[in-house]
């Protein structure tokens, strides 16, 4: 199946607040916040005054949105260079095991590679997700043990 990747613009705000509810559900998650709050989410991350991310989307042969790469430049990286961090990556169960990920992988680094200064592609999966792990292994990216995972919710500052 042939798919079109494109960066996110204005039009999607809703296409792409949909899909965050099969993204939660994918996970697992029973609470979904309303159509309503989702959109108003996904217009002040991506297009806010300043945005505080970017998302690559994938469009199925019907036009449909069948995907994302959600991402933000996070610095310091490596020295004082900055990289792009992967925040999610989801293709829908139509289009999975066909290369679409694959692709999309392809394009957050050629973004990376464009952008001056940044200097690495950084991501994180969960342990109990094999198949993401397999996912990312055969593409011949390595696991990295450096680094222990912190998360605090702003509600419990």
């Amino acid at each position: 199946m042939s798919v079109t990747i494109r960066p996110a613009d204005k039009r999607d705000v809703l296409a792409v607040a949909e899909l965050i509810e099969e993204i939660e559900r994918f996970y697992g998650s029973t609470e979904i916040q309303s159509l309503a709050e989702r959109q108003a989410q996904v217009e002040e991350a991506l297009f806010g005054a300043p945005p505080m991310a970017s998302a690559l989307l994938v469009e199925d042969e019907t036009g449909a949105l069948a995907g994302l790469a959600a991402y933000s430049f996070l610095w310091p990286a490596a020295g004082s260079s900055h990289s792009l961090f992967l925040k999610e990556l989801y293709v829908r169960d139509t289009l999975r095991r066909q290369g679409v990920g694959a692709q999309l992988m392809k394009e957050l680094r050629a973004v990376a590679a464009a952008r001056p200064g940044c200097s690495r592609v950084e991501w994180m999966t969960d342990h109990d997700n094999p198949g993401a792990r397999a996912f990312y292994k055969s593409l011949g990216f390595a696991e990295f043990d450096g680094k222990i995972i912190y998360r605090v919710d702003t509600s419990t500052v």
